[in-house]
Parts: C-alpha cells; sequence; structure tokens
C-alpha cells in the first residue's frame, strides 16, 4: 500500500467519484459473451450498481492473464473511482509490465457470505457474491489521475484514512506504475438463501441451514515505534466500530 505528496505539492485537489452504491448509476451493464453467466443463469446480475457495490467491500481481487501460453492469477489490492478500477505496484512488476502492454485480463472479486449445509453431501455449497471483469488494462500517465488512484487504494482500505496521513511524494508517484481497467465488461454472481436438498432428503434426521459469515476486525494493535501519546486515529475508530 502507498504512503500518501503535501496537500501544496498538489495541483488540483482529488475529487473521488461515489463508491456508495446508492449514488451508482443504475444502468445494466451490457452482456456479453464472456460476460454473460451461464452456469446457473438465474443468479447472473449485470446492474451497474450491484457490481460496484461487491467491488467496493471487496478488498483483493484477483488477476488472471496468460504470458506465453502460460496461466497466472494474482492476488492483488486494487481501489476504484467511477467506473475505472486501478491496480499499482513496482514497475519491476512481471505482472504490471505484462499487463501495461494491453493483454486481455479476467478480474475477479468474491464476498463470501456463508456456509450453505444441505442434508446430503452433494448439495452443500456457500452463499457468496461476486464479480467477474474483462478488459485491457491501461497505463495510467495523468499525475492528477495517478494521485485519484493512490487516494482510492487507501480510502478502499478505510475511509477518511487519506486525510490523515502523509500524501505521497513525487518520487514515490513517479515510482510506481498505475494501471486502470475500465469497467466495461462486467457482471456479478450471487447466492443467497438455504439449501437446496433433493425432496426426499428433507425427512432425513440431519440438521441443515446456513452458517452466515463476515469479515470484521479485531481490536487495533498499535505499532511498536508508535508513541504512547497518539491517539487511534478517528479513520480506524470508525472503521471498527461499524464492523461490530
Amino acid at each position: 500500500m502507498m504512503t500518501s505528496m503535501n496537500p501544496e505539492s498538489i495541483s488540483n485537489p482529488v475529487t473521488l467519484e461515489p463508491t456508495v452504491s446508492g449514488t451508482i448509476p443504475s444502468d445494466a451493464l451490457p452482456m456479453t459473451s464472456r460476460s454473460q453467466v451461464k452456469r446457473l443463469a438465474e443468479r447472473g446480475h449485470y446492474e451497474r450498481a450491484l457490481v460496484y457495490e461487491i467491488l467496493d467491500e471487496g478488498l483483493i481481487c484477483h488477476i488472471g492473464f496468460v504470458i506465453e501460453g502460460q496461466p497466472f492469477v494474482i492476488p492483488t489490492a486494487y481501489g476504484r473511482s467511477g467506473d475505472r478500477l486501478y491496480i499499482h505496484g513496482s514497475p519491476a512488476s512481471r505482472m504490471l509490465r505484462a499487463l501495461k502492454t494491453q493483454l486481455e485480463v479476467c478480474v475477479t472479486v468474491t464476498l463470501l457470505d456463508g456456509l450453505v449445509l444441505a442434508r446430503s453431501a452433494f448439495h452443500h455449497s456457500m452463499n457468496y457474491r461476486s464479480v467477474v471483469i474483462f478488459g485491457q488494462a491501461e497505463v495510467v500517465s495523468s499525475p492528477d489521475e495517478k494521485l485519484t488512484a493512490l487516494q482510492s487504494f487507501t480510502e478502499h482500505i478505510i475511509a477518511d484514512r487519506w486525510a490523515e496521513v502523509r500524501q505521497p511524494t513525487p518520487q514515490e508517484i513517479s515510482g510506481t506504475l498505475v494501471l486502470a481497467l475500465p469497467l466495461h465488461e462486467a457482471s456479478a454472481k450471487v447466492r443467497t438463501g438455504s439449501p437446496k436438498d433433493d425432496e426426499a432428503d428433507y425427512a432425513l434426521p440431519v440438521w441443515a441451514g446456513e452458517i452466515p459469515l463476515r469479515l470484521m476486525p479485531l481490536s487495533p494493535i498499535p505499532d511498536p515505534r508508535l508513541p504512547s501519546t497518539i491517539a487511534i486515529s478517528p479513520s480506524v475508530q470508525q472503521y471498527t466500530q461499524r464492523a461490530q
């Protein structure tokens, strides 16, 4: 994660596009031969608001790509601003060097909401919300958009953290490769509810149902080099309290 240019070193203030689902346009993403959900198609969703809501709640994406016939799937952090998904890292990164050549990529994000326990082993499942994105990433060369991307990474981890920390220096920005993936071809797939057993199995004396799951923070652990006089910042307090 990038630490963060003093405000006076930024020529223009950065304003992120809304990432709250209620402020996202409700239009549907186009269904393509790649983005169309084919297996259990009734679980497929193409509403932009739902796709963005899942992306904003997730923390890790997996990026799939092929180099010289060898497939790779790499987990990485990401951020979203408007209709663009941002990834970043060292210019020496093999993945980023490959992706900046406009290689076709597939990006996935999955949220696990529960374990679904059926009466038969065959029908055990999971409740989840997932997004699959297809496209070509492009290099972000504009300093203002690059700063927007770095802000989106920080705010994606914890809202309002950007204003509390040191902003990236020009050297840090120039030493970071940022790529943007337009969110033009994507879909969501969602499973909710109880197990779907065979009718005859409902008479079996076996407990069935769902074990809900959620990701939640534990108590913050201060850096050993943090002076005891420094209190927990508001962004951390809000994050831990909201999750309880």
